[in-house]
Protein backbone atom coordinates (compact mmCIF):
# COMPACT_ATOMS: atom_id res chain seq x y z
CA UNK A 1 0.00 0.00 0.00
CA UNK A 2 1.54 3.30 -1.13
CA UNK A 3 0.35 5.35 1.87
CA UNK A 4 1.94 3.09 4.47
CA UNK A 5 4.46 4.53 6.91
CA UNK A 6 8.04 3.18 7.12
CA UNK A 7 7.07 1.39 10.36
CA UNK A 8 4.09 -0.30 8.67
CA UNK A 9 6.28 -1.35 5.73
CA UNK A 10 8.76 -2.82 8.20
CA UNK A 11 6.01 -4.84 9.87
CA UNK A 12 4.62 -6.01 6.55
CA UNK A 13 8.10 -7.24 5.65
CA UNK A 14 8.02 -9.38 8.79
CA UNK A 15 4.81 -10.97 7.54
CA UNK A 16 6.48 -11.85 4.25
CA UNK A 17 9.54 -13.22 6.08
CA UNK A 18 7.40 -15.42 8.31
CA UNK A 19 5.62 -16.90 5.30
CA UNK A 20 8.92 -17.46 3.53
CA UNK A 21 10.06 -19.38 6.60
CA UNK A 22 6.90 -21.50 6.41
CA UNK A 23 5.26 -19.93 9.48
CA UNK A 24 1.70 -18.59 9.27
CA UNK A 25 1.42 -15.05 10.77
CA UNK A 26 -2.38 -15.43 11.08
CA UNK A 27 -3.09 -18.96 12.38
CA UNK A 28 -6.58 -20.35 12.85
CA UNK A 29 -6.92 -20.80 16.63
CA UNK A 30 -5.22 -21.10 20.00
CA UNK A 31 -6.95 -23.86 21.94
CA UNK A 32 -7.01 -24.29 25.71
CA UNK A 33 -6.59 -20.61 26.43
CA UNK A 34 -7.54 -19.16 29.83
CA UNK A 35 -7.98 -15.48 30.68
CA UNK A 36 -5.43 -13.35 32.49
CA UNK A 37 -7.75 -13.15 35.50
CA UNK A 38 -7.37 -16.90 36.11
CA UNK A 39 -3.58 -16.68 35.96
CA UNK A 40 -3.47 -13.64 38.24
CA UNK A 41 -5.61 -15.47 40.79
CA UNK A 42 -3.21 -18.44 40.73
CA UNK A 43 -0.11 -16.19 40.90
CA UNK A 44 -1.41 -14.31 43.95
CA UNK A 45 -1.27 -17.54 45.95
CA UNK A 46 2.51 -17.64 45.46
CA UNK A 47 5.39 -15.93 47.22
CA UNK A 48 7.56 -13.41 45.31
CA UNK A 49 9.91 -15.29 43.00
CA UNK A 50 7.84 -18.50 43.19
CA UNK A 51 6.22 -20.43 40.31
CA UNK A 52 3.43 -23.02 40.04
CA UNK A 53 4.76 -25.58 37.51
CA UNK A 54 1.99 -28.00 38.41
CA UNK A 55 -0.57 -25.56 36.91
CA UNK A 56 0.61 -24.78 33.33
CA UNK A 57 -1.46 -22.14 31.54
CA UNK A 58 -2.06 -20.88 28.01
CA UNK A 59 -2.91 -17.18 27.71
CA UNK A 60 -3.56 -15.02 24.66
CA UNK A 61 -4.04 -11.34 23.98
CA UNK A 62 -2.49 -8.18 22.60
CA UNK A 63 1.10 -7.19 23.34
CA UNK A 64 1.07 -3.70 24.84
CA UNK A 65 4.79 -3.24 25.48
CA UNK A 66 8.10 -5.15 25.27
CA UNK A 67 11.15 -4.55 27.47
CA UNK A 68 14.42 -6.37 26.79
CA UNK A 69 17.17 -6.80 29.42
CA UNK A 70 19.94 -8.92 27.91
CA UNK A 71 18.76 -12.53 27.67
CA UNK A 72 15.55 -11.72 29.55
CA UNK A 73 12.52 -9.84 28.23
CA UNK A 74 9.19 -8.74 29.63
CA UNK A 75 6.00 -8.22 27.62
CA UNK A 76 2.68 -6.84 28.86
CA UNK A 77 -0.20 -8.92 27.49
CA UNK A 78 -3.75 -7.56 27.60
CA UNK A 79 -6.99 -9.49 27.20
CA UNK A 80 -10.64 -8.90 28.14
CA UNK A 81 -9.93 -9.26 31.87
CA UNK A 82 -6.91 -6.97 32.09
CA UNK A 83 -3.19 -7.47 31.73
CA UNK A 84 -0.60 -10.05 32.70
CA UNK A 85 3.17 -9.90 32.45
CA UNK A 86 4.97 -12.38 30.20
CA UNK A 87 8.47 -13.34 31.36
CA UNK A 88 10.65 -14.55 28.45
CA UNK A 89 14.08 -16.01 29.20
CA UNK A 90 16.57 -17.60 26.83
CA UNK A 91 17.44 -20.35 29.32
CA UNK A 92 13.77 -21.42 29.37
CA UNK A 93 12.79 -20.89 25.73
CA UNK A 94 16.18 -21.75 24.27
CA UNK A 95 18.37 -19.22 22.50
CA UNK A 96 16.70 -19.80 19.13
CA UNK A 97 13.16 -19.55 20.52
CA UNK A 98 14.02 -16.43 22.51
CA UNK A 99 15.70 -14.68 19.57
CA UNK A 100 12.88 -15.62 17.17
CA UNK A 101 10.22 -14.27 19.54
CA UNK A 102 11.96 -10.92 19.90
CA UNK A 103 12.62 -10.67 16.18
CA UNK A 104 8.98 -11.37 15.33
CA UNK A 105 7.18 -9.31 17.95
CA UNK A 106 5.96 -5.72 17.93
CA UNK A 107 3.59 -3.83 20.24
CA UNK A 108 0.04 -4.42 19.03
CA UNK A 109 0.59 -8.05 17.95
CA UNK A 110 -1.81 -10.73 19.13
CA UNK A 111 0.11 -13.62 20.68
CA UNK A 112 -0.47 -16.85 22.57
CA UNK A 113 1.86 -17.92 25.35
CA UNK A 114 2.22 -21.23 27.16
CA UNK A 115 4.02 -21.35 30.46
CA UNK A 116 3.86 -21.38 34.23
CA UNK A 117 1.98 -18.99 36.53
CA UNK A 118 4.53 -17.05 38.59
CA UNK A 119 4.88 -14.11 40.93
CA UNK A 120 7.88 -11.97 40.09
CA UNK A 121 10.36 -10.88 42.75
CA UNK A 122 8.59 -7.51 42.67
CA UNK A 123 5.22 -9.16 43.26
CA UNK A 124 3.96 -8.89 39.65
CA UNK A 125 1.60 -11.73 38.51
CA UNK A 126 3.31 -13.27 35.48
CA UNK A 127 3.53 -16.17 33.08
CA UNK A 128 7.00 -17.70 32.82
CA UNK A 129 6.87 -18.46 29.09
CA UNK A 130 7.92 -21.81 27.66
CA UNK A 131 6.72 -21.13 24.12
CA UNK A 132 5.25 -18.17 22.28
CA UNK A 133 3.03 -18.17 19.15
CA UNK A 134 2.20 -15.21 16.94
CA UNK A 135 -1.58 -15.25 16.36
CA UNK A 136 -2.08 -12.02 14.37
CA UNK A 137 0.60 -9.66 13.15
CA UNK A 138 -0.41 -6.02 13.60
CA UNK A 139 0.69 -4.05 10.54
CA UNK A 140 -0.49 -0.72 11.96
CA UNK A 141 0.98 0.21 15.36
CA UNK A 142 -1.32 0.78 18.36
CA UNK A 143 -2.08 4.28 19.68
CA UNK A 144 0.74 5.88 21.64
CA UNK A 145 1.03 4.15 25.00
CA UNK A 146 0.45 6.99 27.44
CA UNK A 147 -1.81 9.32 25.48
CA UNK A 148 -3.96 6.99 23.36
CA UNK A 149 -6.37 8.71 21.00
CA UNK A 150 -6.60 12.35 22.03
CA UNK A 151 -8.77 13.52 19.12
CA UNK A 152 -12.39 13.11 20.24
CA UNK A 153 -13.73 12.75 16.72
CA UNK A 154 -11.08 10.16 15.86
CA UNK A 155 -12.10 8.16 18.94
CA UNK A 156 -15.64 8.02 17.58
CA UNK A 157 -14.60 7.18 14.02
CA UNK A 158 -12.17 4.45 15.10
CA UNK A 159 -13.73 3.16 18.28
CA UNK A 160 -11.63 -0.01 18.03
CA UNK A 161 -8.51 2.07 18.72
CA UNK A 162 -10.24 3.88 21.58
CA UNK A 163 -11.13 0.51 23.11
CA UNK A 164 -7.62 -0.80 22.48
CA UNK A 165 -5.94 2.09 24.26
CA UNK A 166 -8.42 2.95 27.01
CA UNK A 167 -9.35 0.60 29.87
CA UNK A 168 -11.91 3.22 30.93
CA UNK A 169 -13.70 2.98 27.58
CA UNK A 170 -13.75 -0.81 27.78
CA UNK A 171 -15.15 -0.64 31.31
CA UNK A 172 -17.86 1.80 30.23
CA UNK A 173 -19.13 -0.40 27.41
CA UNK A 174 -18.93 -3.51 29.55
CA UNK A 175 -21.06 -1.65 32.08
CA UNK A 176 -23.56 -0.67 29.41
CA UNK A 177 -24.00 -4.32 28.39
CA UNK A 178 -24.39 -5.46 31.99
CA UNK A 179 -26.94 -2.71 32.69
CA UNK A 180 -29.07 -3.87 29.76
CA UNK A 181 -28.84 -7.40 31.12
CA UNK A 182 -30.00 -6.13 34.53
CA UNK A 183 -32.83 -4.19 32.91
CA UNK A 184 -34.13 -7.37 31.28
CA UNK A 185 -33.80 -9.33 34.51
CA UNK A 186 -35.77 -6.71 36.40
CA UNK A 187 -38.64 -6.71 33.92
CA UNK A 188 -38.62 -10.50 33.57
CA UNK A 189 -38.89 -10.79 37.35
CA UNK A 190 -41.90 -8.44 37.21
CA UNK A 191 -43.52 -10.93 34.78
CA UNK A 192 -43.12 -8.83 31.64
CA UNK A 193 -42.66 -10.69 28.37
CA UNK A 194 -39.93 -9.58 25.95
CA UNK A 195 -41.05 -9.39 22.31
CA UNK A 196 -39.73 -8.18 18.96
CA UNK A 197 -41.82 -6.01 16.66
CA UNK A 198 -41.08 -4.87 13.08
CA UNK A 199 -38.51 -2.25 12.21
CA UNK A 200 -39.81 -1.82 8.64
CA UNK A 201 -43.38 -0.51 8.60
CA UNK A 202 -45.87 0.85 6.04
CA UNK A 203 -46.41 3.80 8.42
CA UNK A 204 -44.00 4.74 11.20
CA UNK A 205 -46.22 5.92 14.05
CA UNK A 206 -46.20 6.27 17.80
CA UNK A 207 -44.12 9.45 17.98
CA UNK A 208 -43.77 12.88 16.42
CA UNK A 209 -40.63 12.44 14.32
CA UNK A 210 -39.52 12.21 10.72
CA UNK A 211 -38.86 8.62 9.62
CA UNK A 212 -36.19 7.23 7.33
CA UNK A 213 -37.79 5.88 4.15
CA UNK A 214 -36.57 2.98 2.01
CA UNK A 215 -38.07 0.90 -0.79
CA UNK A 216 -39.14 -2.75 -0.91
CA UNK A 217 -38.50 -4.18 -4.37
CA UNK A 218 -40.71 -7.18 -3.66
CA UNK A 219 -43.69 -5.05 -2.59
CA UNK A 220 -42.80 -2.23 -4.99
CA UNK A 221 -43.67 0.14 -2.17
CA UNK A 222 -41.92 2.53 0.17
CA UNK A 223 -41.54 1.43 3.78
CA UNK A 224 -40.40 3.40 6.82
CA UNK A 225 -37.99 2.57 9.63
CA UNK A 226 -39.81 2.69 12.94
CA UNK A 227 -39.67 5.86 15.01
CA UNK A 228 -41.19 4.11 18.05
CA UNK A 229 -42.32 0.65 19.12
CA UNK A 230 -45.56 1.86 20.68
CA UNK A 231 -48.32 0.98 18.24
CA UNK A 232 -47.21 -2.62 17.48
CA UNK A 233 -46.80 -3.26 21.20
CA UNK A 234 -50.28 -1.91 21.97
CA UNK A 235 -51.68 -4.21 19.29
CA UNK A 236 -50.24 -7.03 21.40
CA UNK A 237 -52.31 -5.82 24.36
CA UNK A 238 -55.37 -6.13 22.13
CA UNK A 239 -54.26 -9.69 21.34
CA UNK A 240 -54.04 -10.65 25.00
CA UNK A 241 -50.32 -10.30 25.83
CA UNK A 242 -50.87 -8.28 28.98
CA UNK A 243 -47.32 -7.33 29.99
CA UNK A 244 -44.81 -6.79 27.18
CA UNK A 245 -41.58 -4.94 26.61
CA UNK A 246 -39.14 -4.44 23.76
CA UNK A 247 -35.52 -3.36 23.90
CA UNK A 248 -34.36 -2.52 20.40
CA UNK A 249 -33.12 -0.06 17.83
CA UNK A 250 -35.27 2.86 16.75
CA UNK A 251 -34.57 5.38 13.98
CA UNK A 252 -35.44 9.07 13.59
CA UNK A 253 -34.26 11.31 10.79
CA UNK A 254 -33.10 14.05 13.12
CA UNK A 255 -30.10 15.91 14.48
CA UNK A 256 -26.78 14.58 15.71
CA UNK A 257 -25.79 16.32 18.93
CA UNK A 258 -24.91 15.53 22.53
CA UNK A 259 -28.33 13.98 23.28
CA UNK A 260 -29.62 12.96 19.82
CA UNK A 261 -28.62 10.11 17.53
CA UNK A 262 -30.60 9.10 14.41
CA UNK A 263 -30.17 5.47 15.49
CA UNK A 264 -30.71 4.73 19.16
CA UNK A 265 -31.77 2.02 21.60
CA UNK A 266 -35.24 2.33 23.06
CA UNK A 267 -37.06 0.49 25.81
CA UNK A 268 -40.86 0.42 25.63
CA UNK A 269 -43.04 -1.29 28.24
CA UNK A 270 -46.83 -1.86 28.10
CA UNK A 271 -48.91 -3.07 31.02
CA UNK A 272 -52.58 -3.97 30.82
CA UNK A 273 -54.95 -3.13 33.70
CA UNK A 274 -52.49 -0.61 35.19
CA UNK A 275 -52.18 3.19 34.95
CA UNK A 276 -49.41 5.77 34.90
CA UNK A 277 -49.10 5.74 38.71
CA UNK A 278 -48.27 2.02 38.54
CA UNK A 279 -45.78 2.67 35.75
CA UNK A 280 -44.06 5.38 37.74
CA UNK A 281 -43.52 3.00 40.65
CA UNK A 282 -42.12 0.37 38.28
CA UNK A 283 -39.69 2.85 36.69
CA UNK A 284 -38.55 4.26 40.02
CA UNK A 285 -37.75 0.73 41.16
CA UNK A 286 -35.91 0.00 37.90
CA UNK A 287 -33.83 3.17 38.14
CA UNK A 288 -32.91 2.44 41.75
CA UNK A 289 -31.86 -1.10 40.83
CA UNK A 290 -29.68 0.08 37.93
CA UNK A 291 -28.12 2.77 40.14
CA UNK A 292 -27.05 0.12 42.64
CA UNK A 293 -25.43 -1.93 39.87
CA UNK A 294 -23.53 1.12 38.59
CA UNK A 295 -22.07 1.64 42.07
CA UNK A 296 -20.73 -1.91 41.94
CA UNK A 297 -19.54 -1.90 38.32
CA UNK A 298 -17.71 1.47 38.26
CA UNK A 299 -16.53 2.05 41.83
CA UNK A 300 -13.63 4.28 40.74
CA UNK A 301 -15.60 6.58 38.42
CA UNK A 302 -16.66 9.82 40.10
CA UNK A 303 -19.16 10.51 37.30
CA UNK A 304 -20.78 7.09 37.66
CA UNK A 305 -20.97 7.34 41.44
CA UNK A 306 -22.71 10.72 41.09
CA UNK A 307 -25.05 9.25 38.47
CA UNK A 308 -25.89 6.39 40.82
CA UNK A 309 -26.81 8.87 43.55
CA UNK A 310 -28.95 10.89 41.14
CA UNK A 311 -30.85 7.78 39.98
CA UNK A 312 -31.69 6.60 43.49
CA UNK A 313 -35.31 7.38 44.55
CA UNK A 314 -37.12 9.48 45.62
CA UNK A 315 -37.26 11.83 42.63
CA UNK A 316 -38.55 15.35 42.18
CA UNK A 317 -41.99 16.00 40.65
CA UNK A 318 -43.28 19.10 38.84
CA UNK A 319 -46.60 19.82 37.16
CA UNK A 320 -46.23 20.67 33.44
CA UNK A 321 -48.69 23.58 33.41
CA UNK A 322 -47.90 25.00 36.86
CA UNK A 323 -44.15 24.95 36.24
CA UNK A 324 -44.47 26.47 32.77
CA UNK A 325 -46.65 29.30 34.06
CA UNK A 326 -44.34 29.91 37.02
CA UNK A 327 -41.16 30.05 34.97
CA UNK A 328 -42.61 31.98 32.02
CA UNK A 329 -44.90 34.37 33.89
CA UNK A 330 -47.72 33.45 31.47
CA UNK A 331 -51.08 32.93 33.18
CA UNK A 332 -53.92 30.79 31.88
CA UNK A 333 -51.77 28.95 29.36
CA UNK A 334 -54.44 26.30 28.70
CA UNK A 335 -56.98 28.93 27.69
CA UNK A 336 -54.73 30.50 25.03
CA UNK A 337 -55.82 30.24 21.39
CA UNK A 338 -53.63 28.51 18.82
CA UNK A 339 -52.68 31.92 17.45
CA UNK A 340 -51.66 33.19 20.89
CA UNK A 341 -49.59 30.07 21.55
CA UNK A 342 -47.91 30.44 18.17
CA UNK A 343 -47.04 34.05 18.94
CA UNK A 344 -45.63 33.14 22.36
CA UNK A 345 -43.53 30.36 20.83
CA UNK A 346 -42.21 32.67 18.14
CA UNK A 347 -41.05 35.12 20.83
CA UNK A 348 -38.76 32.45 22.32
CA UNK A 349 -37.26 31.49 18.96
CA UNK A 350 -39.42 28.54 17.87
CA UNK A 351 -39.13 27.86 14.15
CA UNK A 352 -41.78 25.14 13.76
CA UNK A 353 -44.31 25.79 10.96
CA UNK A 354 -47.28 28.07 11.61
CA UNK A 355 -49.59 25.14 10.83
CA UNK A 356 -48.27 23.10 13.76
CA UNK A 357 -50.74 21.78 16.32
CA UNK A 358 -51.17 23.85 19.53
CA UNK A 359 -49.45 21.11 21.51
CA UNK A 360 -46.27 21.65 19.52
CA UNK A 361 -46.15 25.30 20.61
CA UNK A 362 -46.79 24.32 24.22
CA UNK A 363 -43.91 21.84 24.02
CA UNK A 364 -41.63 24.53 22.59
CA UNK A 365 -42.52 26.90 25.42
CA UNK A 366 -41.84 24.21 28.01
CA UNK A 367 -38.58 23.35 26.27
CA UNK A 368 -37.49 27.00 26.48
CA UNK A 369 -38.66 27.99 29.95
CA UNK A 370 -38.50 24.80 32.01
CA UNK A 371 -36.27 22.06 30.59
CA UNK A 372 -32.94 23.88 31.13
CA UNK A 373 -33.73 24.01 34.87
CA UNK A 374 -34.41 20.27 35.26
CA UNK A 375 -30.90 19.33 36.41
CA UNK A 376 -31.87 16.64 38.90
CA UNK A 377 -33.92 13.62 37.88
CA UNK A 378 -37.46 14.99 37.68
CA UNK A 379 -40.88 13.59 36.78
CA UNK A 380 -42.98 16.15 34.86
CA UNK A 381 -46.65 15.20 35.18
CA UNK A 382 -50.14 15.87 33.79
CA UNK A 383 -49.49 17.48 30.43
CA UNK A 384 -51.99 19.50 28.41
CA UNK A 385 -54.19 17.23 26.26
CA UNK A 386 -53.08 19.10 23.12
CA UNK A 387 -49.52 17.80 23.51
CA UNK A 388 -50.34 14.10 23.49
CA UNK A 389 -52.63 12.34 21.00
CA UNK A 390 -51.96 8.85 22.41
CA UNK A 391 -52.62 9.44 26.13
CA UNK A 392 -55.87 9.04 28.07
CA UNK A 393 -57.59 12.18 29.35
CA UNK A 394 -56.97 12.92 33.00
CA UNK A 395 -59.71 11.47 35.20
CA UNK A 396 -59.94 14.60 37.41
CA UNK A 397 -58.19 17.50 35.66
CA UNK A 398 -59.97 18.91 32.59
CA UNK A 399 -57.73 19.74 29.64
CA UNK A 400 -54.99 17.41 30.87
CA UNK A 401 -53.86 13.87 30.10
CA UNK A 402 -52.38 11.23 32.40
CA UNK A 403 -48.79 11.45 31.33
CA UNK A 404 -45.36 11.87 32.85
CA UNK A 405 -41.97 12.58 31.33
CA UNK A 406 -38.61 12.04 33.00
CA UNK A 407 -35.92 14.68 32.65
CA UNK A 408 -32.31 14.72 33.80
CA UNK A 409 -29.65 17.41 33.30
CA UNK A 410 -31.99 19.25 30.92
CA UNK A 411 -32.80 16.38 28.55
CA UNK A 412 -35.73 13.98 28.33
CA UNK A 413 -35.16 10.39 29.44
CA UNK A 414 -38.59 8.91 28.82
CA UNK A 415 -42.29 9.40 28.40
CA UNK A 416 -45.24 7.47 29.89
CA UNK A 417 -49.03 7.55 29.64
CA UNK A 418 -52.15 6.00 30.87
CA UNK A 419 -52.93 4.78 27.36
CA UNK A 420 -55.86 6.00 25.27
CA UNK A 421 -58.00 2.96 24.42
CA UNK A 422 -61.19 4.59 23.09
CA UNK A 423 -61.09 3.95 19.30
CA UNK A 424 -63.37 6.88 18.42
CA UNK A 425 -61.37 9.30 20.55
CA UNK A 426 -58.12 7.96 19.07
CA UNK A 427 -59.39 8.47 15.52
CA UNK A 428 -60.55 11.99 16.34
CA UNK A 429 -57.16 12.94 17.78
CA UNK A 430 -55.30 11.49 14.81
CA UNK A 431 -57.50 13.46 12.41
CA UNK A 432 -57.01 16.67 14.40
CA UNK A 433 -53.30 16.21 13.87
CA UNK A 434 -53.82 15.71 10.15
CA UNK A 435 -55.73 18.97 10.02
CA UNK A 436 -52.75 20.90 11.38
CA UNK A 437 -49.71 19.03 10.11
CA UNK A 438 -46.50 20.50 11.45
CA UNK A 439 -43.06 19.00 11.63
CA UNK A 440 -44.00 17.16 14.83
CA UNK A 441 -47.39 15.65 13.93
CA UNK A 442 -48.22 12.01 14.56
CA UNK A 443 -48.89 9.86 11.50
CA UNK A 444 -52.41 8.47 11.08
CA UNK A 445 -52.38 4.69 11.49
CA UNK A 446 -55.76 3.36 10.35
CA UNK A 447 -54.92 -0.24 11.26
CA UNK A 448 -54.16 0.76 14.85
CA UNK A 449 -57.56 2.43 15.14
CA UNK A 450 -59.10 -0.72 13.69
CA UNK A 451 -57.27 -2.80 16.32
CA UNK A 452 -58.71 -0.63 19.09
CA UNK A 453 -62.22 -1.41 17.78
CA UNK A 454 -61.66 -4.96 19.05
CA UNK A 455 -61.05 -3.64 22.56
CA UNK A 456 -57.76 -2.81 24.27
CA UNK A 457 -57.77 -3.18 28.06
CA UNK A 458 -56.97 -0.16 30.20
CA UNK A 459 -53.21 0.07 30.18
CA UNK A 460 -50.12 2.13 30.78
CA UNK A 461 -46.97 2.38 28.68
CA UNK A 462 -43.56 4.00 28.73
CA UNK A 463 -40.76 4.68 26.25
CA UNK A 464 -37.23 5.29 27.54
CA UNK A 465 -34.14 6.32 25.60
CA UNK A 466 -31.66 3.70 26.80
CA UNK A 467 -28.58 5.55 25.55
CA UNK A 468 -29.59 8.66 27.50
CA UNK A 469 -30.35 6.51 30.54
CA UNK A 470 -26.86 4.99 30.39
CA UNK A 471 -25.42 8.49 29.87
CA UNK A 472 -27.00 9.65 33.09
CA UNK A 473 -26.10 6.56 35.08
CA UNK A 474 -22.39 6.59 34.15
CA UNK A 475 -21.98 10.37 34.08
CA UNK A 476 -21.16 10.65 30.35
CA UNK A 477 -21.20 14.09 28.73
CA UNK A 478 -22.53 13.01 25.32
CA UNK A 479 -24.69 10.26 23.87
CA UNK A 480 -21.79 9.48 21.52
CA UNK A 481 -19.75 8.40 24.55
CA UNK A 482 -22.12 5.47 25.20
CA UNK A 483 -22.64 4.39 21.57
CA UNK A 484 -19.98 2.00 20.30
CA UNK A 485 -20.21 3.28 16.72
CA UNK A 486 -22.10 6.58 16.64
CA UNK A 487 -22.97 8.14 13.31
CA UNK A 488 -20.57 10.99 12.55
CA UNK A 489 -20.35 13.53 9.76
CA UNK A 490 -18.27 12.61 6.70
CA UNK A 491 -14.68 13.84 6.81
Amino acid sequence: MTDETPLERERRAKVERLRTEGREPYPWSFVGRVTSDAVRARARTLSPGEEAPEHPARVAGRVKAIRVHGRTAFADLEDRDGSIQLLLRSDTMGDAGFDTALRDLDPGDIVGAEGTPALSKRGEPSVHVRSLALLAKAIAPPPEKYHGLQDVEERLRRRYLDLMSSPETRALFRTRTLLLRELRRYLDAAQFFEVETPILLPIAGGAAAEPFVTHSRYLDADVQLRIAQELPLKRLLVGGLERVYELGRTFRNEDLDSVHSPEFTELEIYWAYADYHDMRRLIEGLFGHLAERVRELLPDSAGAQQGARDFTPPFATVDFVDELERRSGIDGILSKSPEELRSLARKVGSTVPDSSAPGVFLDKLFEHYVEPHLDRLTFVVDHPAATTPLAKRHRSRPGRVERFEMFYRGFELGNAYTELNDPDEQERRFREQLGSRGEEAYAYDADFVRALLHGMPPATGVGIGVDRLVMGLVGAASIKDVLLFPLVRPR
